[in-house]
């Protein structure tokens, strides 16, 4: 299958080097020291099974030079999907399908606005990971799946022939019938996970762990299923529990990937995670009092280091 990956950071780079490595015509599109890193030495994967090099793959800077391609993988921030996802229309006129993995809810809407919604496949990735240096991914866990479906429910052909990829590549891919609900049952743990983390400046072994933090938790877990329910969306009565559940089951030294980028003074993806459930829960009428502490603290920080006041 011929794919590119846009954004080769932890998401993009780790499924991208393994389709890549599993034969695949893999495209990996990316910019400033990270591309010119892989340009020169190919990209680095450091895994909790070993190191995998991957050299038989193309590192290019822009779409135009991808060229005809069946699927693209579209992982970057959510704060860039728009700029990210305008200049792939040449690729998806001439036929390439989008498979959207971004942290949040509504990366699919967005990227389909600008490109078609008929071309966009929704999806959510289960990966842990973080760029140490150009060219260089290391993952903190053995999560390693994706999940992606048609917005009607159907198992489409160019959906099972991206699973069947996937599979081939020695990870798990589903195609999900409901994908939203998929969506919002990770986001349940996701928005709370990058709140805290960030928040807190501390990893998953002392937040759902301390008995004091673990009520906090939980009513951030519950908002964002609160939010959910509102909007229709079908989640299990017991989704908060289960999200708590597998944040204990964590490796204690991982942190949500939003921390890594306030830590850097990045920017953050904080209006596609908490920031959501505060502008949905106040459209709907549901409290999020968790999230909108989460929010305005954060959100001196959500474009980069705030620059210091000035007389």
């Amino acid at each position: 299958m011929n794919i590119a990956i846009m954004g080769a950071g932890a998401v993009g780079g780790y499924f991208g080097g393994l389709l890549a490595l599993a034969g695949n015509d893999v495209t990996f599109i990316a910019r400033g020291e990270h591309l010119r890193a892989m340009q020169k030495n190919g990209l680095t994967l450091e895994t909790p099974k070993g190191s995998l090099r991957v050299t038989k793959a193309r590192f290019v800077a822009e779409p135009a030079e991808v060229g005809p391609c069946d699927m693209v993988l579209f992982a970057v921030k959510a704060y860039d999907i728009e700029a990210a996802a305008a200049p792939l229309k040449p690729l998806v006129d001439a036929g390439a399908t989008i498979v959207s993995v971004l942290n949040g809810v509504d990366h699919q809407d967005r990227i389909g606005a600008l490109l078609g919604a008929d071309r966009i496949l929704g999806g959510l990735a289960l990966v842990s990971g973080v760029i140490t240096a150009p060219g260089v991914i290391r993952y903190t866990s053995p999560m390693s799946s994706l999940r992606f479906g048609e917005a009607d429910g159907s198992t489409s052909a160019r959906a099972a022939a991206f699973r069947d990829a996937c599979s081939a590549a020695g990870f798990n891919a589903e195609v999900v019938a409901d994908i939203r609900a998929a969506q919002w049952a990770k986001f349940v743990g996701l928005a709370t996970n990058a709140a805290l983390t960030s928040l807190l400046r501390l990893p998953a072994g002392y937040i759902y762990h301390d008995p004091e933090i673990i009520p906090l938790a939980r009513r951030g877990f519950e908002e964002v299923a609160a939010v959910a329910h509102a909007l229709g969306i079908a989640l299990p009565d017991d989704v908060a529990a289960r999200a708590l559940a597998l944040h204990q089951s964590f490796p204690k030294t991982m942190y949500a990937s939003m921390y890594h980028d306030v830590a850097k003074g990045k920017p953050m993806e904080l209006d596609s995670l908490s920031g959501y459930i505060v502008r949905k829960g106040r459209e709907l009428g549901v409290p999020t009092p968790v999230h909108e502490m989460a929010y305005l603290a954060l959100k001196p920080y959500k474009d980069g280091t705030p620059r210091p006041l000035q007389d």
